[in-house]
């Protein structure tokens, strides 16, 4: 029997065995992290937009902008990603958007923060600060939501 066609009970047993390291480098999550690269590529380049909307056109300072682009995108990402990206979760909508949305609060302040210390250390463009923020927050929130929320993990 393929990993694909495995009964849900065994897929289950499958994420709680081995350290956390160890489910994490398996050939299935590498498609997860893979299918959640597209949609938060999408979901980024939308809050990139509104960041620069926000800072340009409305004149908000850049760190308040980049967590309000950063909510927008984060809301979109789950709307676009829980059906493709952790296929097969039993997490219910409701509580699975709350738990998105705490892992997104969590991604959010390690955003603001990264964006405050690279704003105040280095002479980057806000633009440039925000996409290498977003790998090291993106990463972060993808491994809580997939191992606390949808529990593909």
């Amino acid at each position: 029997m393929s990993a694909s066609a495995k009964p849900t009970s065994d897929m289950a047993e499958e994420r709680t065995r081995g350290s956390l390291i160890t489910r994490l480098l398996k050939v299935r999550v590498g498609w997860m992290l893979a299918r959640n690269t597209v949609v938060s590529i999408g979901a980024f380049l939308i809050g990139l937009g509104v960041l620069w909307l926000l800072v340009e056109r409305a004149g908000m300072g850049e760190v308040i902008a980049s967590g309000i682009g950063f909510a927008i995108a984060n809301t979109l990402h789950y709307i676009l990603g829980r059906s493709w990206i952790f296929r097969g979760t039993d997490r219910a909508m409701a509580s699975g958007y709350a738990l998105f949305l705490i892992n997104g609060a969590i991604g959010l302040a390690a955003t603001m923060a990264l964006m405050a210390v690279m704003l105040a250390l280095t002479p980057i463009d806000y633009i440039v600060a925000r996409i290498l923020v977003s790998v090291i927050a993106g990463l972060l929130v993808f491994v809580l939501n997939a191992v606390w929320n949808f529990r593909r993990v």
